[in-house]
């Protein structure tokens, strides 16, 4: 593709959001494999459904018949016979799916599912999938027959997707609001909510059940787990009882007014939202052109006037939607500098007037943008660095941390601090890291804390002994998942719940099986990139060291290399790729005739400008990268030592505001790190960012010239934050029930004689804290000597 190719890249109509619409999203929960079993979920419910209701249809019985026919099939969840249990649960899970076989529009399936399953839930069908979900996990057997199989395939993992289906259904269409739902529904969704959060019978919040899953499954003692499908649930469980972005929003307003906070500059998710794509010079193919002809002697150049930013940056750059395989990048940069040197010097130094000055009309000058997006923040310690170097260069000392004594500075700096106080941003992470300091400091004066218990709290009160666990897992599954990861032999096997009994045995099964692998692997990328990047946000709101604490054990466990690797491959042909086959996707292969697959109609897939699951992830998996990084020297130098700006700057290539606006915050934040000769050759970009991403005044980010830039004790850093983070951890979560400075009895005998009251559900979780925190943990005898 020549840069007539770069030229026409389109604009992507992309509108970014916490999930994609309620058919994909159920859509995504199936592997074309599965196709068959549709079919078997409707026979297992018409042939019971026949025993129970005579000459109707299920579409035509009146609610209170539904709702017994609903309970006869619960009690048949409590047979003995493992078997019968799995054909009943195979009849709910056709209920769930909006009993399609009575339906002649996809519309009309999924009005039914919505309707059955908000019935199913009113029934307690969640409590017994729930039930029957813990058996399968404990199920010993089958995790020692998946051991022992040479190959895994779906068959091994029956019980569980139909399950984790049902439940997956009624999660996802309880979640979704609709304008038309009955406040019966509306009631059940609060209902449902709260029971997905709040720990049942002192057990844990539905959503740690699914993370000891994927622990499971990563350490090789139930490989036959079907992951997509329990990523799925945990995403959209997360997303549920948590919030999604903007409910984060509406949050963050919220805290801040309880904080005594000013509110926010600008709502961000509006102004992403109305952001254009950076476009490609009109006359990039001039410039192409332009580079390969030999320049003229320095004396005797043709200078041009200076336009518009776009042709400054002709001068300077070469068009990043170019393909690479035009050649040159970051890489060639000396290349480009050889060839250019002339024009750089422009940039470099203090324009010459001519002696005699070509008349330009004010109109051709530089123009900057009308009006810069986003409003600009200074942070307090801006201001207290401003004006240190203020003193120490006007009267020879500095005050510390006051911002008020301006004695002895000219007016300009008057004026300078009035301008950076007028735009001073606080956030609640910086109220919260100094409540925190204060805490330290005086824990006595500042008494107990009250902390909220939200669904958040709880969720990190209950991840947090096994979170860098949790944490490695998910990014073991992602590197499997990633499309420029290699097959190798110790990775684990994400295919169990895609892969069919059978092998294919000819081309059109071989090709189907590989579209349904590739889509298998990207709706397992879009899980975990989603439910990643939602974690961090939800942590980072309710405290800032629950955030730091995940952030710091995803750096640990290598998420920034593992992310540019990622990018590190045609970010548009992963993004435009056609991973599907439409008429094999629910909810439409239930209502119409399949037609005669062949090789045309596989490859040509859906006619869509862009693959929504796959913008998505790029996009989650770039918000998470910025959150690792921001503010984090060390962490930053990590994106320079990995070489990030090329890989970066090859997926500006993608046409979309926001995944651009993302990739030019992380370029932002390591330009002083890169060099002048990295930024004479990449105007175009700098100029990108001036004109996208947010401004922090004082910052020096295209000058290289921040104290921050000078070398840094990176390790320092990190454990500084690390101990701040366990400083916290134990203060709000190891204190034990009684006060610190209350008197000890030190008598062996009365404190083994005192009758001690075990709450009421204390026997619901005794056997499971058994096997937790005694069976499983290891013994270490030798720790005995130290106390001698």
């Amino acid at each position: 593709m020549g840069p007539k190719g770069s030229v026409d890249c389109p604009n992507l109509e992309f509108e970014y959001g916490d999930t994609d619409s309620y058919a994909a999203e159920l859509s995504e929960l199936y592997s074309y494999t599965e196709e068959p079993e549709f079919a078997l979920n409707r026979k297992c419910f018409e042939e019971d459904f026949q025993t129970q209701v005579k000459d109707k249809r299920w579409s035509e019985l009146d609610l209170s018949r539904q709702k017994t026919y609903v309970m006869c099939l619960l009690d048949g969840l409590e047979v003995v016979s493992r078997e019968k249990r799995l054909r009943v649960a195979r009849a709910i899970l056709y209920l769930a799916q909006g009993v399609f076989g009575e339906c002649d529009t996809e519309a009309e399936v999924l009005d039914w599912t919505r309707h059955n399953n908000f019935l199913l839930y009113q029934m307690g069908t969640f409590t017994a999938f729930l039930e029957l979900l813990n058996m399968e996990i404990a199920n010993s057997q089958a995790c020692s027959s998946a051991l022992r199989k040479p190959a895994i395939s779906l068959a091994d993992s029956t019980e569980l997707r139909v399950i984790l289906s049902v439940m997956y259904l009624m999660v996802e269409t309880i979640r979704v609001e609709m304008e038309t739902d009955p406040p019966k529904w509306k009631a059940s969704r609060e209902t449902f909510k709260t029971e997905l959060s709040s720990p049942v019978h002192s057990e844990e919040p539905f959503a740690l059940l699914l993370f000891t899953m994927v622990t499971k499954f990563c350490s090789g003692h139930a490989p036959h787990f079907p992951m997509k499908k329990v990523l799925l649930l945990l995403w959209k469980v997360l997303v549920f009882t948590l919030g999604g972005f903007e409910a984060l929003q509406t949050l963050k307003v919220k805290k801040r007014q309880e904080l005594g906070l000013p509110p926010l500059p600008e709502d961000s998710i509006q102004v992403v939202r109305s952001m254009r794509a950076a476009s490609p010079p009109a006359y990039s193919i001039e410039l192409v052109e332009q580079q390969h002809q030999p320049q003229p002697k320095r004396g005797h150049r043709s200078r041009r006037p200076l336009m518009k930013q776009d042709s400054l940056d002709l001068y300077n750059e070469r068009d990043p939607f170019k393909s690479d395989e035009a050649g040159m990048d970051e890489e060639d940069a000396e290349d480009l500098d050889n060839s250019i040197e002339g024009e750089l010097d422009l940039l470099e130094r203090e324009p010459v007037v001519p002696a005699v000055a070509i008349p330009r009309p004010p109109v051709e000058r530089v123009s900057f943008p009308k009006g810069l997006p986003w409003a600009p923040k200074v942070r307090q310690k801006d201001i207290e660095h401003f004006l240190e170097a203020s003193r120490n260069k006007f009267i020879g000392f500095t005050l510390g941390q006051d911002t008020d004594t301006l004695v002895g500075l000219p007016r300009p700096i008057h004026e300078s601090v009035k301008t950076l106080k007028q735009h001073k941003y606080v956030s609640i992470s910086e109220v919260q890291i100094k409540n925190e300091e204060e805490m330290e400091k005086c824990p006595m004066s500042m008494g107990e804390e009250d902390v909220q218990e939200t669904a958040c709290e709880i969720l990190y009160r209950v991840m947090l002994y096994n979170l860098p666990q949790y944490m490695i897992a998910l990014l073991k599954i992602l590197l499997a998942a990633a499309p420029t990861s290699k097959a190798k032999t110790d990775s684990i096997n994400i295919l169990a719940d895609v892969l069919p009994e059978e092998m294919p045995i000819t081309v059109l099964q071989s090709m189907k099986l590989g579209v349904d692998v590739n889509r298998h692997k990207e709706i397992i990328v879009k899980a975990i990139s989603a439910l990643l990047l939602l974690l961090l946000k939800h942590f980072k709101l309710n405290h800032i060291y629950q955030f730091e604490y995940v952030s710091q054990h995803l750096v640990f466990a290598n998420c920034i290399p593992l992310i540019l690797k990622f990018f590190n491959q045609n970010i548009m042909s992963y993004i435009t790729a056609k991973n599907s086959i439409s008429v094999l996707d629910y909810p439409f292969c239930t209502v119409h005739d399949l037609p005669e697959l062949n090789a045309e109609s596989l490859e040509t897939g859906e006619n869509n400008q862009f693959c929504w699951r796959n913008l998505f992830s790029c996009i989650n998996l770039l918000r998470i990268l910025n959150k690792l990084t921001k503010w984090k020297h060390s962490r930053t130098m990590m994106l320079v030592v990995f070489k990030s700006a090329p890989i970066l700057k090859r997926a500006l290539k993608v046409k979309q505001a926001m995944l651009q606006l993302y990739v030019l915050k992380l370029l932002k934040i390591q330009t002083k790190y890169l060099g002048r000769q990295w930024r004479k050759s990449n105007m175009k970009t700098m100029s990108a960012i001036y004109q996208k991403v947010r401004h922090r005044m004082n910052d020096d980010w295209a000058y290289g010239n921040d104290i921050d830039a000078r070398p840094w004790d990176f390790q320092a850093e990190e454990c500084t934050l690390r101990a701040n983070i366990e400083a916290f951890n134990s203060r709000r979560y190891d204190k034990p029930q009684d006060s610190e400075f209350a008197p000890v009895d030190n008598c062996l005998q009365s404190v083994l004689g005192q009758q001690l009251e075990l709450p009421e559900d204390f026997h619901y979780s005794y056997e499971l804290w058994l096997e937790r925190e005694v069976f499983s943990q290891p013994i270490r005898w030798e720790e005995l000597l130290h106390y001698q």
